[in-house]
């Protein structure tokens, strides 16, 4: 068995390598590859991003990295700060920057410096003024206390070893008020061990899920209320597509989560 170190060095190498790879290398599964410029944007309009989302967000900021679209659970207002756990390659906080405006303001965390510098190219490339990307890791957020309006994150959290620090510190960081808005991979059954001991699986997004029931548990000791956590409709298309000929689907679903402060 693999030490969580082991675990979280070799998510962060995945990671790296598909930053330097650019845009389309693969989206966040191992065996979902193949022809990547038609893979990303069909998978991403699978998750329910929209067409015009698409064009017009910066070029090789889309991996196809997610598992659901959470600037649609957000209802971001202008003016308002937005963070982003596990930020990538920005496709998130640039949608969320052309809501949140000129007076407001995105933040981007990954644990990756390579995603980090991809994702400021893609920035400064397009004219970014209101977004920046810090290097840090989720479950120590380089964020001040209470200075978040709303938290997103797409397909990331399930990669922690230590879901219950996260979910601390995205209550930390968030105002009063503040609501946390994510897409997640969440176990609905017990994983077989050949996946849960498989680290692409870990970083595939698949072996490190938590059980829906210890999710809300987590966030609820972190503080957060109001938690509701719902099934995507397509969601055993979404895993099938990622690892077929595995039953990933069978254990495995993709969930919108969202929770206030």
């Amino acid at each position: 068995m693999c030490s969580k170190r082991d675990v979280k060095d070799y998510i962060r190498k995945r990671y790296s390598e598909i930053a330097l790879k650019g845009s389309g290398s693969c989206c966040c599964s191992p065996g979902c590859c193949g022809d990547a410029a038609v893979n990303v944007k069909e998978a991403s309009v699978n998750l329910g991003y929209s067409e015009e989302e698409l064009a017009d967000i910066p070029v090789g900021a889309n991996m196809g990295l997610g598992c659901g679209n959470p600037i649609a659970i957000a209802s971001l207002r202008e003016g308002e700060t937005v963070l982003d756990l596990g930020s990538g390659g920005g496709f998130d906080c640039f949608l969320a920057s052309d809501r949140v405006g000129e007076k407001g303001r995105v933040i981007g965390v990954d644990m990756s410096a390579e995603m980090v510098q991809l994702a400021r190219q893609n920035a400064q490339k397009s004219g970014y003024h209101n977004v920046e990307f810090r290097l840090g890791e989720i479950e120590y957020l380089p964020v001040s206390d209470e200075s978040v309006d709303v938290i997103i994150s797409n397909c990331v959290i399930n990669l922690s070893t230590d879901k219950e620090q996260v979910f601390k510190e995205a209550y930390r960081v968030l105002k009063a008020g503040g609501r946390l808005c994510i897409a997640d991979i969440v176990a609905t059954a017990e994983l077989p061990e050949q996946i849960k001991g498989d680290l692409e699986m870990m970083a595939g997004c698949i072996a490190g899920a938590a059980f829906v029931d210890n999710i809300e548990t987590m966030m609820k000791n972190a503080g957060f209320k109001d938690i509701k956590l719902t099934p995507q409709d397509n969601s055993r298309k979404i895993i099938k597509s990622w690892v077929p000929d595995t039953n990933a689907e069978d254990y495995v679903a993709s969930y919108l989560i969202e929770a206030m402060k």
